[in-house]
């Protein structure tokens, strides 16, 4: 049985831990030594991850985001599956690799890539399927940064004003004093942790308020959202420090849903499912006051997150209609020098001109103009941590890219 090695730890490879192969949740009911449930928390474990992040929905509770009632847009193909497949490339740890071997050395669950706009590959692994959503985890504070960036744009936020004058229950909070451009870029300071292998760190505790995780017996914290973010305090001067929360995202979620009585289910339908022509409908984890996880709840399949990223490549337009503010789109590719932040997209500053969004166990949306490509990409990496996974998967983009740009 294959097995790969991470900071000491044996874990299957993406062979043997194929969850079709281990039999997760088959049967009528599934044997117990193969059930995945929500309220055991293995959900979240390995190997049971690779089967429950394509299957979230039978898990927690969920909103759907309808993609409307017109046909799917059309995505024109020119299949490079062959050259793709042949390209070799180095790790940054100096060993070379063959592109789809790599794939499975990070666990991947789906994989497509656009360049100028058409399908040149498409692939999927274990328990995903095209139609199938699939978690984004952190990807997801991309498209509610990038829906806040719009309504900056259009004047309907005004990102200089402080958190408390949109959310009055927010005085005496973190947030109080914090402007929402400071929440958009993650320079707040927080008495706030985020450190997923520590079960001690805060954002365990927000997991379980959010219902992203279960409640342990006894549990008697805060069980909603906004609930939670009320209890955030202070820790030094918003602006001053990057520090990636995503409690901070959950704040913009609230304050766009304030102003426009939409939740963020609803603003993803309007503003992106129904105009980008999305094939099939995504849907994203609530709590129990029915409040969209705008920090990591939603779930979406590969080709309409693809789809995303392609309108943003071409500066917000979609079949000759400005979706997203052409301005807000130049305003996250500029970002800082170096690798930066910028209305919740990282920004590479790399030899494309990359910026990508980013989900823990190795979710990717990347967006490389220069060499006018799109990756999207799913995965189920044993580890939240992106390091592992990186390794591999930066330099093989980069030879991607260039093999593309020609």
């Amino acid at each position: 049985m294959g097995m790969l090695e991470f900071y000491g730890q044996q874990y299957l490879d993406g062979h043997a831990s194929d969850p079709r192969d281990l039999g997760w949740m088959r049967g009528a009911p599934p044997p117990a030594d193969k059930r995945i449930t929500f309220e055991s928390d293995c959900f979240r474990a390995f190997p049971q991850i690779r089967w429950s992040l394509s299957h979230m929905r039978e898990l927690t509770t969920t909103v759907n985001v309808w993609r409307g009632s017109d046909a799917p847009s059309n995505l024109e193909r020119f299949d490079r599956s062959s050259e793709i497949e042949a390209l070799a490339f180095t790790d940054e740890n100096g060993r070379s690799l063959g592109f789809e071997g790599a794939l499975f050395d990070t666990y991947a669950d789906g994989i497509v890539v656009f360049h100028r706009g058409r399908i040149v590959y498409e692939r999927y692994f274990g328990a995903l399927e095209p139609h199938l959503p699939h978690a984004c985890h952190s990807v997801t504070k991309t498209y509610a940064g990038t829906l806040a960036a719009a309504f900056v744009h259009e004047g309907v936020l005004d990102d200089r004003k402080e958190i408390s004058y949109y959310l009055p229950e927010m005085r005496g909070t973190a947030w109080e004093d914090a402007t929402l451009r400071h929440v958009m870029d993650m320079q707040t300071g927080l008495a706030h942790t985020e450190t997923y292998a520590d079960e001690k760190s805060d954002v365990w505790a927000y997991s379980r308020a959010c219902s992203f995780r279960p409640r342990l017996a006894g549990y008697d914290g805060p069980t909603t959202i906004c609930d939670y973010l009320q209890t955030v305090r202070k820790e030094g001067t918003h602006g001053q420090r990057f520090d990636y929360l995503t409690v901070n995202t959950e704040v913009i979620a609230w304050v766009m849903s304030r102003v426009t009585g939409l939740s963020f289910a609803q603003l993803l339908h309007e503003r992106l499912w129904v105009p980008l022509g999305c094939e099939h409908d995504a849907y994203v984890l609530v709590d129990s006051a029915g409040m969209s996880v705008a920090g990591a709840g939603l779930c979406t399949s590969l080709r309409d997150m693809a789809r995303f990223g392609e309108l943003i490549r071409c500066e917000g337009s979609c079949n000759g209609k400005q979706l997203i503010p052409a301005s807000a789109v130049q305003d996250v590719h500029n970002g800082d020098h170096g690798y930066s932040y910028r209305s919740q997209w990282w920004v590479t500053h790399d030899e494309f001109g990359a910026f990508e969004a980013r989900g823990i166990h190795g979710q990717r949306l990347y967006i490389a103009p220069e060499a006018e490509m799109v990756v999207a990409r799913f995965a189920s990496h044993p580890l939240a941590s992106a390091e592992a996974g990186d390794i591999i998967t930066t330099p093989q983009l980069l030879a991607l890219g260039r093999m593309l740009r020609g």
